[in-house]
């Protein structure tokens, strides 16, 4: 745990420096909330599940579906069928449950602060007054459009192509939007290197299909698209705003055009291309690059990556060819609508309506406190700040060791598994091991905190706020380049509900807010924890092992350790499971995309079968006892349809269909669950049954 309950825990320093973990008494954070162990804590030890009698919610069932019809409603039926979805969401499930516990300890920790008079330019007094001034909707209210009078009058003067490109370099940190954007991430070829990646995008709806298809969804939304930038453009007094709202929508068609499907976006051999500043300048002329990396803060740049390098020369004509004034009116809408929850209630309501009501059929805004706490508590806000007293409240260290234990003993099952495939050769299951022996697991909360000191924050200017924590973020981000990479940062704050892979490091990261019931109970049957859990563990090693993950070696280097042959085989079965996806329906007439959803689709038929290998390896050959009338098998099962219990509004559906590489809920248990032997056995699933596909067909990689 850390060693103080101070928001700045340990001693300041860059975020690209190593911290000693020694206290700085002139730099730790004053006002500190002194968190003495809670009940929850210090009672961890009570054993007694939070879910059922053994960490499953029996009453969720509905046990007049056949298992092998639906085992999706077959788990979760009876609350599907009670269940109504709140106004303010657009999906509400296991996942979502955590996140609303999590933001109600987020609160909590902010309310405690807010409660007090923290000293000036203390870490408290930062997360107190950038919450108060987000709840502060009176004088947002009275403000109006007023805090974006400056940055509107700028766009408003762009009246040349090298003002324009000057503008679309500033795009990111103005918070507009740009055909052409940039930033830094990890070099793909050198996991300790920084390296500039070159993209194209800037289109206001979620994905190019919906300016392209012309189903009866797609047009409707175009048109409500349409009005609601009339609307926005309205709020500033912009001339001829219908006529200009046409003008973005044929526009940002143009830039979809050019866009790449989904699938080949996600292909990391399409998209590495690495090449030297003049090569680039070379390749893509009739842009001024120098002036518009210039603009935009980069310097000292000698070699890029080119994201989608079909894509960047059309791109550039559609800039030379589109009439600067067209060019303004895009600018200004994104403008306002990416500045509008920062804005009046009205202008937040207006963007609100499109984004949320029209594209995925949410009636109400959340209440104010959520969406602050989610500003103010966010990755690239504050949120690791906050994140130092969550893990003192609310992380049992207890849970962390049981994490570790579990982690190893995935690992081991996952070894076994890469020893005993006939599909792999041994040259490329000893780099297999060698990728699988690197992987670092992450836990809880890091060791190293960032220091957020700099940021300032005030009272009573949300605007303000806001942009002084994008502008840290951006000059943190360009600060990279020409820097080493830092291993020990997490990308997510310890009370997010989600884990992830990250390829370049070669680690999987599990943060605090999803070591919780349904997914981790330390008191649950070891079935219903590795069902949970440990299928998300073995989830997150899959994708060092997915069609993707899998171009990356033990150092998070992109290169081929796969012999041609062993690749080929990989193939097949890749192939053949996304054949599958493709053949779900969740919306009548839209489909699960196989090929965009594969990545997450190996992770979770991968991680349950290194799971449930795990847990048979757990069993030392014993049987496992009947719980409840239940045997080990379907516990563990029912676990892992436990965890994706979830109810949709269509209109989300459809936009998650065209933008999230996940499959919906349904399909992470019916999809997966009909590829395993012992899933049939354990639920007596019969060829007359709904999921029931031949063995032959049946796709198990790991």
């Amino acid at each position: 745990m850390p060693s103080s309950t101070k928001f700045l825990a340990l001693a300041t320093c860059s975020l690209l420096a190593a911290c000693s973990g020694e206290e700085n008494p002139d730099n730790t954070a004053q006002g500190s909330i002194e968190t003495a162990a809670p009940a929850e804590v210090a009672a961890v030890e009570s054993m007694t599940p939070e879910l059922g009698s053994f960490g499953i919610d029996l009453s969720y069932q509905d046990l007049n579906t056949r298992p092998g019809d639906d085992f999706f409603r077959f788990t979760n039926g009876s609350w599907l069928d009670s269940y109504e979805l709140p106004a303010d969401r657009s999906t509400h499930g296991s996942f979502n449950d955590l996140v609303d516990r999590s933001d109600e300890r987020v609160r909590t920790i902010i309310d405690d602060l807010t409660s007090i008079e923290p000293a000036q330019e203390s870490m408290e007094q930062k997360v107190s007054d950038y919450y108060l001034s987000f709840m502060n909707t009176e004088a947002l209210n009275e403000l109006g459009i007023s805090p974006l009078v400056p940055g509107l009058s700028r766009l408003a003067q762009i009246d040349t192509q090298a003002e324009l490109v000057a503008a679309f370099g500033r795009a990111r940190i103005d918070t507009t939007a740009s055909p052409i954007s940039f930033s830094v991430g990890t070099d793909r070829s050198n996991s300790d290197r920084h390296q500039l990646g070159v993209s194209v995008g800037g289109i206001g709806l979620p994905d190019r299909d919906y300016y392209l298809e012309d189903t009866e969804r797609f047009l409707e939304v175009r048109g409500e698209y349409v009005a609601h930038i009339e609307r926005i453009l309205n709020f500033a007094d912009i001339e001829d705003s219908a006529a200009k709202a046409a003008k973005i929508l044929e526009l940002e068609t143009q830039i979809a055009e050019h866009l790449w499907p989904r699938a080949d976006r996600r292909n990391r051999d399409l998209t590495y291309n690495p090449m030297s500043l003049d090569e680039f300048r070379t390749s893509y002329p009739g842009f001024d690059w120098d002036s518009y990396f210039s603009a935009g803060g980069v310097q000292d740049l000698e070699n890029l990556n080119v994201s989608y390098p079909s894509a960047m020369a059309p791109i550039i004509d559609l800039i030379a060819d589109v009439p600067v004034a067209d060019w303004n009116a895009y600018m200004s809408y994104h403008f306002i609508s990416n500045n509008a929850s920062v804005l009046s209630d009205e202008i937040d309501n207006e963007n609100f309506n499109f984004y949320s009501t029209v594209l995925n059929g949410v009636p109400e805004q959340r209440e104010r406190w959520e969406r602050g706490v989610a500003r103010v508590g966010s990755r690239n806000s504050l949120g690791e700040a906050i994140g130092q007293v969550y893990v003192e409240r609310h992380f049992p260290e207890s849970a962390k060791q049981q994490m570790d234990d579990l982690v190893e003993n995935l690992r081991s099952a996952l070894a076994q598994s890469i020893e005993r495939i006939d599909w792999m050769g041994e040259e490329t299951k000893q780099q297999a091991i060698l990728k699988l022996n690197a992987f670092r697991p992450k836990i809880a909360y890091p060791d190293e905190w960032t220091d957020l000191s700099s940021i300032e924050i005030t009272r009573d200017d949300l605007f303000a706020n806001a942009q002084s924590v994008r502008e840290y973020y951006y000059e943190d981000n360009l600060s990279r380049l020409g820097q080493p990479t830092n291993r020990e940062e997490w990308g997510m704050t310890p009370q997010t509900v989600n884990a992830y892979y990250n390829s370049s490091f070669n680690e999987i990261v599990f943060p605090a807010g999803i070591l919780q019931p349904p997914f981790f109970d330390p008191a649950a049957d070891p079935a219903v924890n590795y069902g949970g859990i440990g299928a998300v563990i073995g989830h997150e090693m899959g994708h060092g092992f997915d069609d993707q993950g899998s171009k990356s070696d033990a150092r998070g280097v992109q290169r081929n350790w796969w012999t041609d042959e062993d690749r080929a085989n990989f193939d097949v079965l890749t192939t053949a499971l996304a054949a599958q996806y493709d053949q779900f329906e969740p919306v009548p007439g839209y489909f699960v995309d196989g090929n965009f959803t594969l990545g997450e689709n190996i992770g979770d038929v991968g991680g349950l079968s290194i799971a449930y290998r795990a847990y048979k390896m757990a069993l030392n050959g014993e049987e496992a006892p009947i719980i409840d009338g239940l045997t080990g098998d379907q516990r563990f099962f029912l676990s892992w349809a436990q965890v994706w219990r979830a109810k949709h509004r269509e209109d989300a559906l459809i936009q998650r269909l065209t933008s999230d590489p996940h499959s919906p809920a349904e399909f992470r248990v019916n999809g997966v669950v009909r590829n395993f032997d012992e899933w049939y056995d354990a639920f007596d699933v019969q060829p007359e049954d709904a999921l029931y596909i031949q063995p032959e067909e049946r796709v198990r990689i790991w």
